[in-house]
């Protein structure tokens, strides 16, 4: 099955004491590439979301946010007095050195890091089981864009399957115009020096010799049977794209020798073609799992 890489799902979390949302954006990358963000004080859950992530994800940048604007768990506030009463007295040096008699107020005091501290107390386990299914909803709205992007581009790809039949098609339907324009020039060349001293056999057996040099057969059967593989990979296999662009490089060596072994040029016009269509393939599957 094609499955693009690309994909924006976005759920709001508003249940089992939850206020927040998440969201992932992904991209084409050619390895699994992950970016978390999480709150601070769920940042030892950073693990169990990449784990989740990557058992569900295999190729692809992907960044995942969770943002949580209310969370039922207990808070603890607690005062340095220490920090904030030299704090304080250095508001009163600093105001007396500038000329100011008033006292430090306490909103300036509270503004230096480290005179409060503020920590909530989180129970990992409940809270993963409570995320948990959220994660999995989101994600089957992650599969189901994936899917429909990637069937579209199974739409594009197939057209270029197509093409790539139908030249190759052309190709096979010259083959014995090949072997024709093969056994006509050798004769005529030996004609031309031997006039007609020509021996038959000799002709015959450098007709085979080449024949055996510049038949297509075996690249036209391998490539219709590259073609047979990739639609069976594209329509069983859950993440094709390596697989597949594989595919596409042994089409293009069996093209290669075709256009390497050629010597008409409706050929050649068909080699242009499937090279094309080759290309077209291989850029489509840049953004294929």
């Amino acid at each position: 099955m094609i499955k693009s890489m690309t994909g924006f799902p976005h759920r709001d979390l508003n249940a089992q004491g939850l206020r927040g949302s998440i969201e992932l954006k992904s991209y084409n990358n050619r390895y699994l590439d992950l970016s978390i963000s999480l709150p601070p004080y769920l940042s030892r859950l950073e693990p169990r979301v990449r784990d989740f992530i990557a058992s569900r994800v295999t190729h692809g940048k992907v960044e995942f946010w969770l943002r949580l604007r209310e969370l039922d768990a207990p808070v603890a506030v607690s005062a340095d007095l220490v920090a904030a009463a030299a704090v304080a007295q250095v508001l009163v040096e600093i105001s007396a050195a500038c000329g100011i008699s008033d006292p430090p107020r306490l909103g300036n005091i509270l503004s230096f890091d480290g005179v409060v501290a503020y920590e909530r107390t989180v129970d990992e386990e409940s809270l993963w089981n409570r995320l948990a299914p959220e994660f999995d909803a989101c994600f089957l709205d992650y599969e189901a864009s994936r899917r429909r992007e990637g069937e579209s581009t199974r739409a594009d790809i197939e057209l270029q399957l197509g093409r790539i039949e139908r030249a190759l098609s052309t190709v096979r339907e010259l083959v014995p115009e090949i072997e024709r324009t093969i056994r006509t020039q050798l004769s005529q060349r030996f004609r031309d020096v031997m006039g007609d001293q020509v021996d038959e056999g000799r002709v015959l057996a450098e007709t085979a010799s080449l024949l055996m040099k510049y038949t297509v057969n075996e690249e036209i059967n391998r490539l219709g049977a590259h073609i047979a593989s990739f639609r069976r990979i594209a329509g069983e296999e859950s993440a094709p794209g390596k697989k597949l662009d594989f595919l596409c490089q042994e089409m293009n060596r069996e093209v290669n020798t075709i256009g390497s072994k050629n010597i008409l040029l409706p050929v050649s016009e068909a080699v242009v073609e499937l090279k094309d269509s080759i290309e077209n393939v291989r850029e489509q599957l840049r953004n294929v799992e």
